[in-house]
This record gives C-alpha cells, sequence and structure tokens, in this order.
C-alpha cells in the first residue's frame, strides 16, 4: 500500500483523513432518509426542493440535496417509488434479527427504535424513541434540532441504558431502520459496550411498533399540548411520554399501561410469553407481528 501512496502523491494519514471525511459525509446523507420517507408519507406531492426548504440541512445544499432525493426515488414522476440504500459505499447494515426471534419472555430482550420529525410552525424538529416491545415502555428519547447522532440516537440510548440499568453482556436486541444514526460508529460502539444485537429493517413494514408510536406520541399528545419552541417542546415530550408509559392503556398489555403491565410481571401476578408471528406479505417484504399466546 506505501507503494501506492507514494505513486499518486499522497500520504497514508491523507488518505485515512478522507476516506473518514467520506464516510462522515454518507452517514449523514442516510440520517435523512427516514424522515425524507415520512415527510413524502404526509405530503405525497411535495417536491425535493420543498422538502430541502423544509429541513434546511446545514451539511447539503440544494442540488446535491435534490440529486440525493432522486437517486433514492423520491423524485415525483417516479411512478413506482423505491427507497434504495447505498451499502457499497462503506455504510454498515445489520441483518433483521426479528425474523429469528421465536419469543419474549421478559424485558430488555427486544427494543426498537425510530426517529421522527415534528413541525413548530416553519420550524422543523426531531424526536428519538427506544421502546421494550415486552412492556410497550418508552425506555428512551429525546428532541433535537438536528439529526446528529449525538443529539439523536445517542442521547436516547444512553437514557434507555441507565433507565433500565443495562449490564454488560445484556445479549439484547436493538432494531431499528436503515437510517444512519444506528450504524454510527459512536452509536455501534455503545450498543458493543453493553452487548446489544444490532438489528435492521429496511421498510416500515419492518419495524411496525416503532411507526405506530412515534404516530401516538405526536398525534395524540404533542399536537394537543401545542408547544410553541423547542424548549416547550423538550418539556411536552417529557410529559407525553409519563402519561403513555404510566396511564395509557394497551389493548394487548389486557388495558394494563406499560409501567403496570411490567409491575404485574415483577409481583408475580401476571405471567406473558410474546410470540414473535413472521409473515410474508404479497410484496414479498418481510412483515414481523408480535402476539400473546
Amino acid at each position: 500500500m506505501n507503494a501506492i501512496y507514494r505513486t499518486v502523491g499522497i500520504s497514508k494519514q491523507s488518505f485515512h483523513q478522507w476516506s473518514d471525511r467520506m464516510l462522515t459525509r454518507y452517514e449523514e446523507q442516510e440520517q435523512l432518509l427516514p424522515i425524507i420517507r415520512q415527510i413524502r408519507e404526509d405530503h405525497p406531492r411535495l417536491s425535493c426542493r420543498k422538502i430541502y426548504l423544509k429541513l434546511k440541512p446545514n451539511y447539503m445544499g440544494r442540488d446535491r440535496f435534490e440529486h440525493f432525493c432522486h437517486n433514492n426515488g423520491f423524485k415525483l414522476d417516479v411512478k413506482k417509488r423505491r427507497y434504495r440504500t447505498t451499502d457499497s459505499r462503506g455504510v454498515i447494515y445489520f441483518p433483521n434479527l426479528l425474523l429469528n426471534l421465536d419469543e419474549l419472555t421478559g424485558i430488555n430482550q427486544l427494543w426498537v427504535s425510530d426517529i421522527t420529525y415534528f413541525d413548530i410552525g416553519k420550524q422543523v424538529y426531531y424526536l428519538t424513541f427506544i421502546t421494550d416491545i415486552y412492556n410497550r415502555e418508552i425506555v428512551g428519547y429525546c428532541a433535537s434540532k438536528t439529526l446528529r447522532t449525538e443529539e439523536t440516537t445517542m442521547i436516547a440510548l444512553k437514557m434507555a441504558i441507565k433507565h433500565r440499568n443495562i449490564q454488560k453482556e445484556s445479549d439484547l436486541i436493538i432494531h431499528s431502520d436503515g437510517g444512519g444514526q444506528y450504524y454510527c460508529k459512536d452509536f455501534v460502539r455503545l450498543t458493543k459496550t453493553y452487548g446489544m444485537n444490532n438489528s435492521m429493517g429496511k421498510t416500515a413494514f419492518e419495524n411496525p411498533h416503532a411507526e405506530r408510536l412515534n404516530g401516538t406520541i405526536k398525534n395524540d399528545y404533542l399536537i394537543y399540548y401545542q408547544p410553541k419552541d423547542f424548549i416547550e417542546l423538550k418539556k411536552m415530550l417529557i410529559k407525553a411520554v409519563n402519561m403513555y408509559n404510566q396511564y395509557r392503556p394497551h389493548q394487548s398489555l389486557s388495558e394494563h399501561s406499560p409501567c403496570e403491565f411490567n409491575d404485574l410481571i415483577n409481583d408475580g401476578l401476571l405471567t406473558k410469553t410474546w410470540i414473535v408471528n413472521k409473515k410474508k406479505i404479497e410484496s414479498k417484504k418481510e412483515k414481523v407481528n408480535i402476539f400473546i399466546t
């Protein structure tokens, strides 16, 4: 390799610095994909340029943003939308471990996570959630002004680890979509420190509980709380998560709230095993349903 470096006239250090910059750029681009997808689902005919004006990413100009959207299937004149990923660029993707999961017998076995957006006037903010599937409790969350990993998934994961007192070699699965925040080096380093198994789905069909939670917190709580700025959004998010965890009954939890359900399990008054049922829909995408037996 040293001979190659000398031939092209660059140093080994310069090459690795360039490689790190390119990887960071690709990670930042991939972080946008789930949010762009959500905006397009909410506004089917919103152009890529208007999505850019809505998000205003500080690390990507308008033309490069539009080109990025077009390359990932968001151009409006495309008859069949396709949300492509680009693992050939050195980006890490993890297998969907839910497809091989048989059952859940307690908390801290399967966490799911997702990032969504929330509008306040013309400003867009981002909400990150981590949920324990066994009792449906939101164990980590945050509101942020950007999509950077250190402001989204890292904060939520550290909160979840502290809240659940996770020890090393936990062996729990943390499942998400393909957003760049979930394969960023810092995030993966933290999950590996605690022995977590990273899992990813390629579409919303493979992360349905996280997608549903996004809508519940936004539409059933935050919209009615009407936060007027980012400071109020953070306060109202704390309130919404507390209401959801402590008091919101779930049909799947026998009309108990997530915290009530967990208390009953801990007191030995209730025993539940969740069976993970794997189904294939007609489009041949994998869909994971979880139900009680």
